[in-house]
Parts: C-alpha cells; structure tokens; sequence
C-alpha cells in the first residue's frame, strides 16, 4: 500500500472543533475530547488506507466518503501524495453539498 500524507482543511479542522463543542455542552469535556480523540485517529489512518470509503467522482473528482462510528461522514479527496479531509459531518448532514 502506498503511504500518504494527510492534511485536514482549515474547514474540517472547524467542524472538528463545533463538534468537540457541541459534545462538551450536551455532555462533558472529557467525552467530547475522547470522541475527537477517535476521529483523529481514524483519520491518520488514512495515511495507508486511503482507498476506502465509498467513491464520489459524481460530485467531484477524487471525493471519497466514509463514515464513522455510525455517526460520522468524512470526506476526503485522495491525490497521488496526500488525502485531504475536506469535511466532518454529523449524522451526515451536508456533506454533499459541502464538498
């Protein structure tokens, strides 16, 4: 497998931080902080598996989403150096039209 580099955009650095936010207030820091915690994770991941994930060129060329923990879309475009994280959205809401 082929090693990328993965950048997350200044976009889905934001929606991680609204969304650790959100989490802090409907529950706590530390479980907010946990969650994003595993979505980082995920997303280093995608360093060696930057295949998976369902294809969109559709919507744009190389867009890739996945999701995670049932409640999480990411999308990502895969290019021959690099993944990009484009977006983190909850519960899916507006990837589509966000990417």
């Amino acid at each position: 497998m082929k090693r990328r580099t993965v950048i997350i955009s200044p976009e889905a650095r934001a929606h991680l931080l609204d969304l650790y936010d959100w989490i802090a207030d409907a529950a706590s820091p530390a479980i907010a902080l946990g969650y994003i915690e595993r979505i980082q994770a995920y997303l280093n991941g995608l360093d060696i598996a930057s295949e998976r994930g369902t294809a969109r060129d559709d919507i744009r060329p190389g867009l890739r989403i996945v999701g995670f923990e049932r409640r999480i879309t990411i999308a990502f475009r895969v290019e021959p150096a690099r993944v990009t994280i484009l977006g983190i959205f909850y519960a899916g809401r507006g990837w589509e039209s966000a990417s």
